[in-house]
């Protein structure tokens, strides 16, 4: 049975994409418990009143959980951190950095694709080529999850649902990931990412910071990380089969 995410955040008022939005079943199972939980219902409550507000809530109701539902509970080998979802028209579809087809690359996520570019061709080869598109979506289902820390936004004001209850919610993602799982990559991007190494074991996990790719700070420690070079070494270290990074 999958889980509808109304059985939790019912009504989100009467919006048809709210109302088909489901959470992917090996997710359902470990999540379940968090469903029940009393910030999960403040959570629910702050939804009805931003849409009976007039609020335009990124993204679609049906999008929210697409890093779920894309990447497996059993298929995630990476977990890269984002804050909160793009907050201008059509960029947001529910993976971190990540914006859909014909959306023009945010800046970003351009500096993600010139690290990238720099540290996988280092050798000469030119493997990576820059690409024209923001659609990660490929990253995800090879068992990278593109998880913000906050789920929704109101549209046009960035981080405008923060403190709300999805920090809590994302928190038990890593818990649980932390707990359940062995040998996976944890990319933490910027302080707000960086403040959830106290829910990682480092004995467990491999913990790769840097300074969030954002222009305002890209410079200071984000160019330069090869952190993409080394997710891959970890995990054929770990006889786990690399990302395949070209989008």
């Amino acid at each position: 049975m999958t889980l509808h995410l109304t059985e939790c955040l019912n009504p989100v008022l009467n919006n048809s994409n709210y109302k088909s939005m489901q959470l992917e079943a090996s997710w359902q199972n470990h999540l379940a418990n968090v469903f029940k939980q009393p910030f999960m219902a403040n959570l629910k409550n702050f939804l009805i009143k931003e849409k009976k507000s007039g609020y335009t809530i990124f993204p679609p109701g049906k999008l929210i959980f697409n890093a779920l539902n894309i990447t497996g509970f059993d298929d995630v080998k990476v977990v890269i951190l984002g804050q909160d979802p793009y907050h201008n028209d059509f960029q947001a579809h529910g993976l971190a950095f990540s914006v859909p087809d014909n959306i023009k690359p945010p800046p970003s996520l351009v500096n993600i694709y010139k690290e990238l570019y720099t540290d996988l061709n280092t050798n000469g080869d030119n493997n990576f080529k820059i690409p024209k598109h923001g659609n990660l979506t490929k990253w995800a289902e090879q068992g990278v999850l593109l998880l913000n820390t906050v789920l929704t936004v109101r549209a046009h004001e960035a981080f405008s649902h923060h403190n709300q209850g999805w920090e809590l919610f994302t928190n038990s993602i890593i818990k649980i990931l932390n707990d359940e799982r062995e040998n996976l990559v944890f990319v933490l991007w910027g302080s707000p990412a960086k403040a959830k190494m106290q829910l990682i074991d480092s004995k467990k996990h491999l913990i790769l910071t840097a300074a969030h790719p954002s222009p305002l700070s890209a410079y200071r420690g984000f160019f330069g990380c090869k952190h993409f070079s080394k997710i891959n070494q970890y995990l054929i270290a770990h006889q786990k089969k690399p990302i395949d990074w070209q989008v």
